[in-house]
């Protein structure tokens, strides 16, 4: 299993023991239901977790409904604050808010912010677009009640990893293209090692074909559950939905974008930055040198993963603090 590029620095020894030790690795012939069965295993323990308000509902907006989410408050006494959206990785087919609930948590906590969970539908029961239009329509839901949930309207972020990075980057020019309409005003888009570009010739694909949690067959497997019969050979005509590196990026809100140096997409978030740059959108690209792709889920365990997490949510709660 790589766990280095020749010349770069190697993955936190720390971090490389844990990932030593959990078997997180299947393969398309295992099937989705196996995949997330072992994603779903992986809970944080109870006594790490901090303390917050939570709570699940099921909410609707136009002809979707019964999208489940689930809120979280900030540790603070404050109204009117402001309201992350969240969007879990794992594929497009894979995670849930609970997986992803520890992380969920550390946004709220380190951002001051109300935190949007969304549960939206997963390939390969419901391949794309359905993932995408659950999550638009969870994001127009929180733009028309945000003051309901004790938050302010006028500073909304979206934020994801991985799948999640992908799907807010969309929210995010979805948002701007139906400004002043049904999409609220974003402030920010925190992206962490997000696939944006679709380009799978990039280098780091080759120079991490067998990294840890995320390796070419399993990418492999998820295009397959999410994009089934969409020919991805040529990243450039690929719908912007699906690649948001496709569309036009300008007057898009600032944008924060986590990769990690042992991640075969590493390059992917690299070249969404440059395009966002070229665009004149303000972002910081932050390459972490000695992590794996999904290290925001490592954060409660292992240090160098929280220093890498804190980094962003650093730059999220400024954003809305401003």
């Amino acid at each position: 299993m790589t766990d280095s590029s020749v010349g770069r620095p190697g993955i936190d020894p720390f971090l490389k023991m844990l990932l030593d030790a959990i078997p997180l690795a299947f393969s398309a012939a295992d099937g989705v239901e196996v995949a997330r069965a072992r994603l779903a295993a992986l809970k944080a323990p109870p006594e790490l977790l901090p303390d917050l308000r939570i709570e699940d509902r099921t909410i609707g907006y136009g002809d979707l409904t019964d999208i489940p989410i689930r809120v979280y408050w900030p540790p603070v006494e404050k109204d009117n604050l402001p309201v992350v959206v969240y969007y879990h990785g794992g594929g497009w087919a894979l995670g849930s808010v609970d997986t992803h609930d520890h992380v969920t948590r550390a946004h709220a906590v380190g951002a001051d912010a109300i935190v949007v969970s969304v549960d939206y539908r997963l390939a390969p029961e419901y391949p794309f677009p359905a993932g995408v239009n659950d999550s638009w329509a969870a994001l127009q839901w929180v733009g028309e009640h945000a003051a309901e949930l004790g938050g302010d309207p006028d500073r909304i972020a979206v934020a994801g990893d991985s799948a999640g990075g992908n799907i807010a980057a969309v929210m995010a020019q979805l948002a701007r293209d139906n400004a002043g309409q049904s999409g609220p005003p974003l402030v920010f888009q925190l992206l962490w090692y997000p696939s944006c570009i679709g380009d799978l010739s990039l280098p780091s694909f080759k120079e991490h074909a067998t990294a840890y949690i995320l390796d070419l067959e399993v990418i492999d497997a998820f295009l397959g559950w999410y994009v089934p019969g969409i020919d991805i050979s040529d990243f450039e005509t690929l719908p912007t939905i699906l690649a948001p590196g496709n569309g036009d990026l300008s007057g898009l809100p600032p944008a924060y974008i986590g990769t990690a140096e042992h991640d075969p997409l590493r390059d992917d978030g690299a070249r969404y930055a440059e395009l966002l740059r070229a665009a004149r959108v303000p972002v910081e690209l932050r390459n972490e040198s000695n992590m794996v792709h999904g290290y925001a889920n490592f954060a409660l365990v292992v240090p160098a993963a929280a220093e890498a997490l804190n980094r962003g949510l650093a730059a999220l709660k400024k954003a809305l603090h401003a």
